[in-house]
């Protein structure tokens, strides 16, 4: 989890567009991020009948959040939904599954819609999509060499409480305890050279974190800034802890250990980004 998840973007800048904070253009680019293209497949133009499932023709993305305000939708919400917790999820069973396949999606409040990313990846030499190992000059295909589409599926969702989602306060509070469980974690992994592999990560994670200082789009209170930042700060140290160069565990009992050491402290770190993401949401919701 130490990249920002895409449906976090497109909700965080999609907000921004549906509120008239910034253009087009600049919200399309920051909704792309790295990705060569983004687009959205099966958006009513207008509310399909009940039963209805609409096929529409992909559309792009400032198009589709256009299309999703004349609908209705006030706002975007974020699930980041793994096996045993489907955070930010309400139903349908159809939606939950493909969002817990996808590991994120995005919510229309307002509409009875959500959105969930199919991800391909191509380039040269590279069959069905898939990453190949050859390229043009005979060398290793690099991640110049390749191009990820992104296709946002629309899909009726139930319009009833997202599953697990904390409010901002919440999840600021949760925080600083999940950030402590995290370091001790990482500080016990006994295994020559971790700490200063670990350090390493998190240098490069704060220097990411430093050439993007625009975490949240605006509209965003500072208060979801501070918790996505440190959210994401105990996301990369779950990362680190769980990564096979630190630590020791080189037993089964032991990887299922650290495991359940890590479990409460991710679910905790996901939580906080929901919270975070949805923080638009839920101060709007909070105005008379």
């Amino acid at each position: 989890m130490l990249d920002e998840p895409r449906s976090g973007r497109l909700a965080a800048w999609g907000n921004a567009l549906l509120a008239g904070l910034v253009s087009p253009d600049d919200a399309a680019h920051r909704m792309t991020g790295a990705d060569a293209s983004h687009r959205v497949a099966d958006l009513p133009e207008r509310p399909a009948p009940p039963g209805v499932t609409p096929n529409a023709a992909p559309v792009g993305l400032t198009l589709a959040i256009g299309r999703l305000r004349a609908l209705g939708a006030t706002g975007l919400c974020v699930a980041l939904p793994v096996a045993g917790h489907p955070l930010g999820l309400s139903g349908p069973p159809e939606f939950n599954a493909r969002a817990l396949e996808a590991g994120e999606a995005v919510i229309a409040v307002g509409v009875a819609l959500g959105l969930v990313p199919e991800v391909r990846r191509a380039g040269p030499q590279v069959p069905d999509g898939a990453v190949g190992l050859g390229s043009p000059n005979g060398g290793a295909v690099t991640d110049e060499d390749v191009h990820t589409e992104v296709l946002w599926r629309c899909l009726p969702v139930r319009e009833a409480p997202p599953a697990d989602v904390p409010s901002l306060g919440e999840a600021e509070r949760e925080l600083p305890d999940a950030l402590r469980e995290a370091t001790q974690v990482l500080s016990q992994l006994n295994v020559a050279g971790s700490g200063p592999v670990a350090a390493a990560a998190l240098d490069a994670y704060r220097a990411r974190a430093e050439r993007n200082r625009e975490v949240l789009a605006p509209g965003y209170p500072p208060r979801a800034v501070r918790v996505l930042e440190l959210a994401q700060r105990v996301a990369a140290l779950v990362d680190i802890a769980y990564g096979p160069e630190h630590g020791g565990a080189v037993s089964a009992s032991e990887i299922a250990a650290r495991a359940a050491a890590l479990r409460p402290v991710e679910r905790t770190a996901r939580r906080a980004q929901v919270a975070a993401y949805n923080a638009y949401v839920e101060q709007r919701l909070r105005q008379p």
